[in-house]
């Protein structure tokens, strides 16, 4: 057969594919648990940076092990038993029997269904607790939006809020990862005296010299719909369709 043959082009062609596709199968299996590990770690970091406590160079593992991961059922609040590890909470989201659906006005989210279980993490000093650190999201303007909220051991005080996954556009809403814009959070409350949810991000940005000034945040320029999708997002996550009971139960009981 002539080596100008359609024939043999065609199959030096079907060869080569066939080599590619099982070279290109077989480094993202061998790969897989390194880029497993990777994200994992990458996790570990965003989690101590909402914490506050990470710090560059740091030892991820190390840094790590203060942190104490537990599965809270949303719908009591109440720690339950299980390896919060193992739990795959976008897994766990989307099977049609395991999920809580979300009617139209429960879902200002705009995320339809969550697990439900959660996977929360507690920093504690001799027994009590210091730092919640809650995984959040919901949709932005062009996205869905993940994060970590950390609370203070009164379940009401911002300690900190990392965004680690977003598609927002850059410089106007993906200004949320705008360390600027992140540093106003620490110190704001998510609830007044009375318990009712109060955290807001203001359009045009906070006057300090108005009342509740505690309970707001400045909104992002020329982002509206993603500064409301991140007032959402904390809103529902916050209320009594996320860890709403939670928080309560940690209010009434103590840290």
């Amino acid at each position: 057969m002539s080596n100008d043959s359609i024939k043999k082009t065609l199959g030096v062609a079907f060869a080569v594919c066939i080599v590619c596709s099982v070279m290109v199968s077989a480094a993202a299996v061998a790969l897989r648990p390194l880029q497993e590990a990777n994200k994992a770690r990458e996790t570990k970091k965003n989690i101590l940076q909402a914490a506050g406590i990470y710090e560059p160079g740091m030892n991820i593992e190390e840094g790590f092990k203060v942190v104490e991961p537990r599965l809270v059922d949303l719908a009591t609040g109440n720690f339950v038993e299980g390896d919060p590890v193992a739990y795959d909470t976008k897994k766990e989201s989307k099977d049609p029997k395991k999920a809580i659906h979300l009617d139209a006005d429960q879902d200002i989210a705009k995320i339809r269904q969550i697990a439900p279980k959660q996977v929360v993490y507690l920093l504690k000093k001799d027994g009590q607790l210091q730092t919640l650190i809650l995984p959040v999201y919901g949709k932005g303007l062009w996205s869905t939006m993940y994060a970590f909220v950390a609370l203070s051991g009164d379940a009401n005080t911002v300690k900190g809020l990392s965004f680690y996954e977003h598609g927002e556009t850059p410089g106007l809403g993906g200004e949320v990862d705008n360390p600027l814009w992140k540093a106003q959070w620490p110190g704001k409350k998510l609830f007044d005296k009375q318990g009712h949810l109060k955290i807001q991000l203001v359009k045009g940005g906070v006057d300090p010299s108005k009342p509740g000034v505690q309970h707001k945040v400045d909104g992002l320029s020329g982002a509206t719909l993603t500064a409301r999708g991140v007032e959402d997002l904390i809103r529902f996550w916050m209320g009594k369709e996320g860890y709403g009971p939670l928080l309560e139960q940690i209010r009434k009981q103590g840290a």
